[in-house]
């Protein structure tokens, strides 16, 4: 299976290549600085965070445990080594975002443009976590 990854990667012309490289860091980059902001509103108890988490109804804890996830996603995605598996765990929290979003009563349109995007970087890294899992 690593040959046809390598196969399909070499027949693309480079410049294709490079272009889709810098597209997907720019939205590595852009997401990473919307989940690094978002963390950090949940992590000093911004009030709206507050009040969602309040509606919420989980508790408190929930907000700071979502917060630290979105930060550690977020530095995840600048990290080429972690990026794979950053966007697939910040996909999840989106998705979960999107339900409780949805269950609340609240615009789930925001999470839910994130877990797309997260997806499709995870989606476009997925060699990557093929690689980094160990073999049996």
């Amino acid at each position: 299976m690593t040959a046809n990854v390598a196969t399909r990667s070499a027949s693309r012309p480079t410049g294709l290549r490079r272009t889709g490289s810098i597209a997907r860091w720019v939205v590595q980059a852009f997401l990473a600085v919307q989940f690094v902001s978002g963390g950090v509103l949940k992590l000093i108890g911004d009030a709206r965070m507050v009040d969602l988490f309040t509606d919420i109804g989980a508790g408190q804890w929930l907000r700071y445990l979502v917060g630290v996830c979105e930060v550690a996603g977020a530095l995840g995605l600048l990290v080429p080594r972690l990026a794979a598996l950053a966007a697939l765990g910040l996909t999840g929290l989106m998705a979960g975002a999107v339900v409780t979003n949805v269950l609340i009563g609240a615009n789930p349109a925001v999470p839910a443009a994130f877990l797309l995007l997260a997806a499709v970087i995870a989606y476009s890294r997925r060699a990557q976590m093929r690689r980094s899992t160990p073999s049996r």
